[in-house]
């Protein structure tokens, strides 16, 4: 069996990638435990300098594995993990992202996605609401945009995520994008990106200590409902929900 997160190092740039194209990159259990163990071994690794988080496959994420989920706490783990860091984690998105897989996107520091890229808070829809992402996502989105966003599930492009802050620009060719970036990363130095990044992250991880625990909770009482398990059976089943009219 393939290992569901795949490393591979240059020039101190460590690049994780998301290998479930069959799921979508759904964040099941195993796949979050994966992830959060590497970025783990990553921030005790010298040689990293800094972390790109990436994807096999059309799709960045699906979001919650439904059929596997992570325990919320476990995926709060992560997200903290990636916020945390003392090192910079740059997302590089090639495709589709939704629900969680946005909230992972919004916990790195720097994010560029390709122009066809997409995005969408799904939540919504199978009766529940992007609450653990909200840690790192709300204070960094545009008020009004996550307003709209979060309450219709309406999906938007990169050009419109780069313009309410969830990615920090989005090109046609992803990869140039990016190469001045990691060139910018390589020249700095270990402690002074680590010391940048903990002023930058300081008020998401305030918003971590304050909200976690109320947002886990949330959640979970949202995925035990009996709409919750309607519009899982419709997503899972490719069915409309008994409440759309």
């Amino acid at each position: 069996m393939s290992p569901l997160i795949t490393s591979a190092h240059e020039r101190g740039i460590t690049t994780l990638t998301l290998n479930s194209p069959a799921t979508r990159n759904a964040l099941s259990a195993p796949l979050v435990d994966a992830l959060t163990g590497a970025l783990a071994e990553c921030g005790r690794d010298d040689g990293v300098r800094a972390v790109v988080l990436t994807h096999q496959g059309g799709v960045f994420s699906a979001g919650a594995d439904l059929k596997a989920p992570p325990s919320p706490y476990a995926f709060v783990d992560l997200l903290r993990r990636v916020v945390e860091l003392p090192k910079p984690v740059v997302a590089r998105v090639a495709g589709r992202a939704r629900a969680g897989g946005i909230g992972l996107i919004g916990a790195c520091d720097v994010a560029v996605a390709s122009t066809a890229s997409d995005f969408a808070f799904t939540e919504v829809r199978i009766g529940v609401a992007p609450a653990v992402i909200s840690l790192p996502l709300l204070p960094r989105l545009q008020p009004r945009a996550a307003e709209h966003l979060y309450l219709t599930g309406e999906r938007f492009d990169a050009a419109r995520a780069v313009r309410i802050g969830l990615l920090t620009r989005c090109a046609d060719d992803v990869d140039a994008a990016l190469a001045p970036v990691l060139a910018g990363l390589r020249k700095a130095s270990p402690q002074g990106l680590a010391a940048a990044k903990r002023l930058l992250t300081t008020r998401v991880l305030e918003t971590f200590d304050r909200d976690a625990e109320d947002l886990v909770q949330r959640s979970a009482s949202l995925f035990a409902s009996a709409e919750a398990r309607e519009g899982t059976a419709a997503f899972l089943e490719r069915r409309d929900p008994a409440w759309e009219l």
